[in-house]
């Protein structure tokens, strides 16, 4: 790997971490207030919405200027937004600014990717950064957890800066307060990422410009025959994922017994697994067979149920990493081949833009959906059960859309590289439909 590399993950290390935790304190914070269960998940909507809203400009944003420097000031978006919350803005207010950074941040964090490192070497850099980037969570969690515990909260409440009244009072403000460190840190290592030589000219700043061509940018991925696939799967595991952070902690919460500090501390469990799935998938799944992964996640979704079964914390704990690993083990590879398929057919800015618009959607949707299940009073367990169904179902509908796909054409030809024919000649170039 090229030097560049391990800066960016650095990079991503830190902001991931310090969002991982911030999501922790936002919570804590609705708590203090009082605020109703179902604002809760709406954190999560609050902080995705302007993925949604900005994806036909985030991406022409992120292509425009060296993406070293679009990390640097959409990092800054996001102190932004901790400050918000240390002043007494609303959570689901000062979340959504941080979200505003984040989908800025985003196309930049792993479109370099594609200008930086060959095809080939794709799968295992989306190893490297996805694990780091769970790395990031684990620790985020745990540290967000740590942070809102009362010994923690207490000793930090009770540091004051000299002739200067912060207004910090609380331990989410606290929490909060440290948690502004991190972006600092992460947006050191945003100076020191190098600049791949890409061409940065924008073809039109036209904002109508700009959304015709993401409108068509979608079409073509959606079009294309394992871009389809690779972006629907990652739809459904980034809003399953994200779902599955707050099931998790109503869960324990009703079943375990555990505060908010502990229940975190389970989300970080599994991100252990997802760094397992991973790094396996790194070192045993090829650009050419990530295809083939397409199974565990319908596994996952009957793993998911098995946790109305389950009361012992080490059974428990055993879960949480089994769930992980499946997750981690097949959005990898798909990452990767959404990723190339993308930056062969548009472009790695628009390309991430497209992602982001179509996952975060499936995050609006399912997070939204469990948040009106609590507003309707639905058991944590009914919950669970009805997510793990909705997972292995759509997963196979899009395993059956993917043999569909491969009885019309030559997958392998459609990736387009590590490919001869019968003499040693290189493979055509890849279709875009």
């Amino acid at each position: 790997m090229k030097a560049g590399f391990y800066t960016i993950m650095a990079a991503q290390f830190f902001s991931s971490l310090a969002d991982n935790a911030l999501l922790i304190a936002a919570i804590a914070l609705l708590r203090e207030l009082h605020e109703p269960a179902w604002m809760t998940p709406s954190l999560k909507m609050s902080f995705v919405v302007s993925y949604v809203l900005l994806a036909p400009l985030v991406g022409a944003f992120a292509d425009s200027m060296p993406k070293g420097q679009v990390m640097l000031l959409t990092n800054g978006v996001k102190v932004v937004g901790c400050l918000l919350m240390l002043l007494s803005a609303h959570p689901l207010v000062a979340y959504a600014v941080v979200g505003f950074g984040a989908a800025a941040y985003s196309p930049a964090k792993y479109g370099i990717l594609t200008e930086l490192l060959p095809p080939q070497q794709l799968v295992v850099a989306n190893g490297w950064i996805e694990g780091t980037t769970v790395g990031s969570i684990i620790i985020g969690v745990l540290i967000g957890g740590m942070l809102i515990s009362p010994g923690i909260a207490v000793t930090l409440l009770g540091y004051d800066l000299p002739y200067i009244d912060t207004g910090v009072d609380t331990p989410p403000g606290a929490a909060i307060a440290v948690i502004m460190f991190f972006y600092v840190v992460a947006a050191v290592f945003n100076w020191f990422i190098p600049d791949t030589g890409v061409d940065r000219r924008m073809v039109n700043r036209n904002p109508l410009f700009l959304i015709r061509e993401f409108r068509h940018c979608s079409k073509l991925l959606w079009r294309d025959k394992l871009g389809q696939i690779s972006l629907a799967t990652t739809t459904l595991f980034w809003g399953a994922g994200a779902t599955l952070q707050f099931i998790v902690i109503e869960w324990a919460s009703k079943s375990l017994g555990f505060d908010m500090s502990k229940a975190s501390m389970l989300q970080g469990v599994v991100a252990v697994g997802i760094a397992i799935g991973a790094v396996v998938a790194a070192r045993y799944v090829t650009l050419r067979g990530s295809v083939n992964v397409l199974p565990i996640g319908i596994a996952m979704g009957f793993v998911v149920m098995t946790m109305i079964f389950v009361t012992h914390l080490p059974l428990v704990i055993f879960l949480m990493i089994v769930i992980g690993a499946c997750a981690g083990f097949f959005v990898v590879p798909m990452n990767a081949l959404l990723q190339h398929r993308g930056h062969v057919l548009m472009g790695a800015g628009h390309s991430i833009a497209v992602q982001n618009f179509n996952e975060n959607i499936g995050i609006l949707l399912m997070v939204g959906l469990y948040a009106l299940q609590i507003r309707m009073g639905v058991s944590a367990n009914t919950a669970i059960v009805m997510f793990g169904l909705f997972v292995s179902g759509t997963m196979a509908l899009v395993l059956v859309r993917h043999r569909m796909n491969q009885a019309q054409a030559d997958s392998l030809h459609l990736i387009g590289i590590d490919k001869t024919d019968a003499h040693g000649a290189p493979a055509p170039k890849p279709e875009l439909s």
